[in-house]
């Protein structure tokens, strides 16, 4: 227990709530264990999400398994009220939901999609990913719409080195993802709203990008397994400039780059008895580019499960001064979870909470 102490007074170094910062930061990826154990990953993935999250834990996997069948829905408590406001049957196109957003003009629109099959085994790993994800929140006469969409398809290709034992773990994860993105903070309401007109316009960008991460993980040989990692992203920056026009030919810019960056985080995994055991961590985002976020708030993430036999889980955590929750009944080849998480998209005067919901069903052999 004495590292929990010392990684929350590491944490409290960074740790600021005097400022608030308006934009959501968001990732390339995000599961919902996760999400539900405070949105860490980094110390603490043990599946194949790892690919995406950090690569050198595909050295912590036991045996090769394949994911055939994983969708993931994410939604904001506002998104679900605006059913009344203005009903919508297509959460993930831009013209189906963003009425629904005038309707309720400054009521935050958040809806996350995607799927992940997979196969995974010891150190290796492919996987190809398709992920929705789109925000909007109308201005108060409902003429303009803060508005992010994101469409990404990408496929992933991850391998781990194991060294003295399996206490050193080195992985590296390729990644080529095909993005379709909006970032306009005031898209007129009234216009077209369809993707091949928006990307006429310049407002939809499109592109390919190749791009790579780096995974460490080191495990101390103790009891509790006390564990630190780290993760760099997007090595070198990943600009999304290759092969324009493959899913949207009347698009002639180009999404923003992703940016390299850091992401660190220290955990222990103590045994309680038998077929009881637990996860505990406490994570920091974005070293990298850390100067660029005045709310160093939304950087320290900390979460911690409680795993009953590998078939019942209870997760709980803190984000972005929100709590968090996730639960998880798993067997040999299904999965059911739900979690439950706070997002920050308040201003520097008066911070906000979205409440969101996760739900996610996989079928595994």
């Amino acid at each position: 227990m004495k590292w929990i102490l010392y990684a929350i007074i590491l944490s409290s170094f960074f740790f600021d709530l005097s400022e608030v910062q308006a934009q959501e930061l968001r990732e390339f990826y995000n599961g919902i264990r996760g999400l539900g154990m405070g949105d860490t990953s980094v110390a603490v993935v043990n599946d194949e999400t790892a690919l995406a999250l950090n690569p050198a834990a595909l050295g912590k996997l036991r045996d090769f398994y394949g994911t055939i069948f994983d969708p993931e829905l994410d939604m904001g408590v506002a998104a679900l009220n605006m059913r009344s406001a203005k009903a919508y049957s297509q959460p993930f196109t831009l013209s189906d939901v963003l009425p629904a957003a005038v309707a309720v003009p400054g009521d935050y629109f958040h809806a996350r999609g995607q799927i992940f099959p997979s196969f995974v085994a010891k150190n290796f790993g492919i996987g190809i990913l398709q992920k929705y994800n789109i925000d909007l929140v109308s201005d108060a006469t409902g003429t303009t719409v803060n508005t992010f969409y994101r469409d990404d398809m990408a496929i992933l290709l991850g391998y781990n080195f194991r060294f003295w034992d399996g206490r050193v773990k080195v992985g590296f994860t390729g990644k080529v993802i095909s993005r379709i993105e909006i970032d306009d903070p005031a898209l007129s309401a009234t216009g077209p709203l369809d993707l091949p007109t928006l990307g006429t316009n310049g407002i939809a960008k499109e592109g390919v990008g190749i791009g790579g991460d780096v995974g460490l993980i080191l495990t101390a040989p103790w009891t509790v397994l006390p564990t630190l990692s780290a993760v760099l992203r997007d090595v070198g920056n990943t600009p999304y400039d290759k092969s324009p026009g493959t899913r949207l030919s009347t698009s002639s810019a180009r999404p923003a780059s992703s940016v390299q960056d850091l992401d660190v985080g220290i955990s222990i995994f103590p045994i309680h008895k038998k077929n009881v055991r637990s996860s505990w961590t406490v994570e920091y985002r974005n070293v990298m580019t850390a100067s660029t976020v005045s709310d160093k708030a939304k950087l320290i993430h900390a979460g911690a499960e409680l795993n009953f036999g590998d078939v019942f889980f209870l997760r709980t955590g803190y984000s972005q001064r929100y709590v968090t929750a996730g639960f998880e009944l798993a067997s040999e080849k299904f999965q059911f979870q739900l979690a439950t998480y706070g997002e920050e998209i308040g201003t520097v005067d008066v911070p906000k909470e979205d409440r969101r919901y996760v739900f996610k069903f996989s079928f595994r052999f």
